[in-house]
């Protein structure tokens, strides 16, 4: 089951008793549908769960003659594309006319004497979330959408969206395939507006999501960091090995001064040992710049033996 499709089972979820909070809900489940007007009324969905909620809020508010289907969406795998029609269209118009809608209307619009709360605003939203609404998998990225079919309705309802003011939502609006699209980029938005409509759930699963994912990327951070440094020492040992070994081959170790002397026969023995470390193991123990300063001299000796004999 996809992300979207578990909002949808957990708003679907919703207990609410009042008759005008449910008819918000419906109201946004209608009108931002697959077909909304005076003699039609046709609400089409992805999510089983959206599709008995619709059934539900139709059922307890005006009881009409309901037409379902279901069909295989060959585009799409799988998935199933169910269909809700109300066949009547004498209760087409009772519903229409009862969200204050009428012939006269240009283009479709938002009716807001039906939100007049900030209840029923969210009880719309919701309703208009079960219709045309989606966020995809947080372990992907973070991205919330209402997929509007007409474009008045999604200027209507970013203004709607911007005017919440328990929320502080910065809707952006975008076409595609013919549609409006009405979304929001960022986990924090997301999670107000899953919890803004009832799917707290759903907002922790995004929050633990991005928890999860930092402390993932703090990890890796980490790691590679520490990798970068270690294959840094292991470069900068090899090469002064090599430095010594050289110094060994031809000069002889017993040919350097005794303070170099001891740190190049240290760092033979341990190879993996840091120059902080290397520093504190002689005698007597010297700070890590120390230790650089004499491990600069045995590479330099190594290159120009001649050098040293000149100090």
């Amino acid at each position: 089951m996809s992300f979207s499709s578990e909002i949808k089972k957990e708003l679907s979820a919703a207990q609410v008793f009042d008759r005008e909070t449910l008819k918000a809900e419906l109201y946004g489940l209608l009108l931002f549908g697959k077909v909304f007007r005076r003699d039609s009324i046709v609400f089409t969905t992805e999510s089983s769960h959206a599709l008995k909620r619709a059934c539900m809020l139709l059922e307890n508010l005006y009881r009409p003659i309901i037409e379902k289907q279901a069909a295989l969406r060959t585009k799409a795998g799988h998935s199933h594309l169910y269909k809700l029609r109300l066949i009547d269209p004498g209760e087409c118009r009772a519903v229409y006319e009862d969200f204050g809608h009428s012939d006269s209307q240009v283009s479709l619009r938002v009716n807001r004497a039906n939100l007049w709360g900030e209840e029923l605003t969210a009880a719309f939203i919701r309703g208009v979330f079960l219709s045309c609404g989606s966020v995809s998998d947080p372990n992907k990225s973070y991205h919330a959408e209402f997929c509007v079919p007409h474009k008045n309705l999604s200027v209507d309802l970013c203004k709607i969206l911007t005017e919440i003011t328990e929320c502080e939502f910065t809707p952006k609006t975008v076409t595609r395939s013919g549609n409006y699209i009405v979304y929001f980029k960022g986990s924090e938005q997301i999670c107000d507006l899953l919890t803004y409509m009832g799917a707290p759930t759903q907002a922790m699963e995004i929050m633990g999501t991005k928890a999860y994912k930092q402390v993932r990327n703090n990890v890796n951070r980490r790691i590679n960091s520490e990798m970068a440094n270690i294959g840094k020492v292991a470069a900068a040992s090899a090469k002064q090995l090599e430095a010594i070994r050289r110094i060994s081959q031809t000069k002889g170790l017993e040919t350097l001064p005794p303070e170099l002397k001891e740190i190049a026969v240290l760092r033979l023995e341990y190879p993996e040992m840091s120059l902080r470390d290397l520093g504190a193991s002689l005698n007597p123990p010297i700070s890590r710049s120390g230790a650089n300063h004499r491990i600069q001299r045995l590479l330099e000796y190594a290159d120009y033996p001649e050098e040293l004999h000149h100090e």
